[in-house]
């Protein structure tokens, strides 16, 4: 195969995984609606940071111990699950508070700050199972070439990856943000859609365990 031909490749079939719905996008979302454009998109550059961290996983080999291990990634999508629906009740939990919708703006609590939405997009990143599957069934078949070097390839495939969730989780961080603004002031149009991103999350975490659990002794 082509080098040239084979980074469009690349880019395509990583930007239709990226487009599609899961936990990176629903923390996207989650963190533009409570936190505004900043959080949106401070939760991108650690999604992005944490995609990084997988090519380094990748090109090490840890991935391919992880799915080879049943149980190692099963330990693994159980913790990223936990974390996704332990910050889905975060929110979800501080909507139905009757003291805290009395005392601040919903929009304003539950992300905490931009230390904290950059290290749970990281964390979210990495303790997302179906990111380590998507590693090991796609990026080695991309990863050497006979005309570019292991690091110089590795590179190119991380900055096509990282362009591509720049594209698609910076435009849903825009368009949650929006809505955000559209909304204003109406307290209660903020709490439920608070409420509806903190169920999204908890449910999004519910079906990935679901989804990829692995049986011991696959």
């Amino acid at each position: 195969m082509d080098a040239g031909n084979s980074l469009w490749i690349y880019f395509a079939l990583t930007l239709g995984v990226i487009a599609l719905p899961g936990m990176d996008m629903a923390f996207v979302a989650g963190s533009a609606l409570t936190a505004g454009m900043r959080g949106g998109l401070l939760a991108v550059a650690g999604i992005v940071v944490g995609g990084i961290v997988h090519v380094l996983v990748n090109v090490t080999g840890v991935s391919a111990l992880l799915m080879l291990w049943p149980g190692a990634f099963n330990a693994l999508l159980l913790g990223g699950s936990a974390y996704m629906a332990w910050i889905g009740w975060g929110i979800l939990a501080s909507t139905l508070s009757p003291a805290a919708a009395a005392t601040a703006p919903v929009a304003q609590r539950p992300q905490g700050s931009a230390s904290a939405i950059f290290l749970r997009g990281v964390l979210n990143c990495l303790l997302n199972p179906k990111a380590y599957a998507f590693m090991l069934a796609v990026f080695p078949a991309f990863l050497r070439t006979p005309s570019r070097g292991l690091a110089e390839q590795a590179l190119l495939l991380s900055a096509i990856t990282a362009g591509n969730q720049i594209a698609v989780y910076g435009a849903i961080a825009v368009a949650a943000a929006g809505a955000q603004r559209w909304v204003g002031p109406r307290k209660n149009t903020q709490r439920w859609i608070s409420a509806a991103v903190g169920a999204t999350l908890i449910v999004a975490a519910v079906f990935t365990l679901a989804g990829a659990w692995q049986p011991a002794f696959a």
